[in-house]
């Protein structure tokens, strides 16, 4: 197995180094390993790589971003001698790396690109990726109850707590007191939330309330809230026009990708088939 394949897949998969591996670890990487390399070689035999080149300032400077991962040059050094390798044989392998990338921008180019009549056929077919739904920022303080006596303990204080929150900050701090839930630590923030993230029971008054407005207390499965909205994000539709340019890289990106697929499979088949023969 290449040893530059193997320290490079290493570090994608695993973030250490194919010595610092475990026995599992090892034996997905040599699986993973065995198919790039019956990939690279499918790739590098076809007869389209005999027009790809790669210029020297192009793997010099995938070379040098390579060595800035490591804090010194011998600190790189090192880990190649770990696995067999030395600056000589690393070029090599890089370059094999950039004719690959290479071949397969090559095989991309060639693909037909969507037109705006495709990328608004897109756009009609799939109209929940173009709304955006109503969201609200929230708080709460919730307070839990083991029985129905703490339960009007709890009602109670909500009460009267409730009517000292004039404004975030006082919520807030009412949180910090007060609040059952670990956001109290963050005043009692919910965060951005969209319809169905929330208890049934609270999703009413949720999104029933104005911006700054604060709820009566509510009873859901953990106890009783109250809950008050900070802000409201209002739902919309994206036009076509403000889509237009991500639907067609989004779809440009698809087609590049299937027909590098299908380019890769038509090598493999051909590799197979060669070695039939043979």
């Amino acid at each position: 197995m290449p040893a530059y394949l193997e320290l490079k897949l290493s570090w994608e998969l695993f973030q250490r180094a194919p010595q610092a591996l475990n026995a599992e670890e090892r034996a997905k990487l040599d699986k993973i390993a065995r198919r790039q390399q019956q990939l690279e070689a499918a790739i590098l035999s076809s007869r389209e790589a005999e027009d790809v080149r790669v210029g020297d300032a192009e793997l010099h400077a995938r070379l040098d971003t390579l060595a800035a991962r490591y804090a010194s040059p011998e600190e790189l050094t090192t880990e190649l001698n770990a696995v067999g390798l030395n600056q000589a044989s690393l070029a090599e392998a890089v370059l094999r790396d950039l004719r690959v990338e290479a071949l397969l921008e090559h095989v991309a180019s060639k693909t037909e690109l969507a037109s705006d009549e495709d990328a608004e056929r897109y756009y009609r077919e799939h109209p929940q990726a173009f709304s955006r739904p109503e969201t609200r920022t929230m708080r709460h303080i919730l307070v839990t109850f083991n029985n129905s006596r703490e339960q009007v303990k709890a009602l109670a204080l909500l009460d009267k707590v409730r009517r000292t929150l004039v404004d975030e900050d006082s919520f807030a701090k009412a949180a910090l007191r007060y609040s059952h839930c670990p956001t109290a630590m963050q005043g009692g923030a919910l965060g951005t939330l969209k319809r169905g993230q929330l208890f049934p029971e609270l999703e009413p008054s949720a999104f029933g309330m104005d911006a700054g407005e604060v709820s009566d207390p509510i009873e859901s499965p953990i106890g009783l809230h109250i809950l008050r909205c900070d802000a409201i994000q209002r739902g919309e539709t994206v036009s076509f026009t403000q889509a237009r340019e991500k639907i067609l890289s989004h779809m440009n990106d698809k087609r590049r990708e299937a027909a590098q697929k299908a380019w890769i499979v038509c090598q493999l088949a051909r590799m197979s088939s060669a070695q039939t023969i043979g």
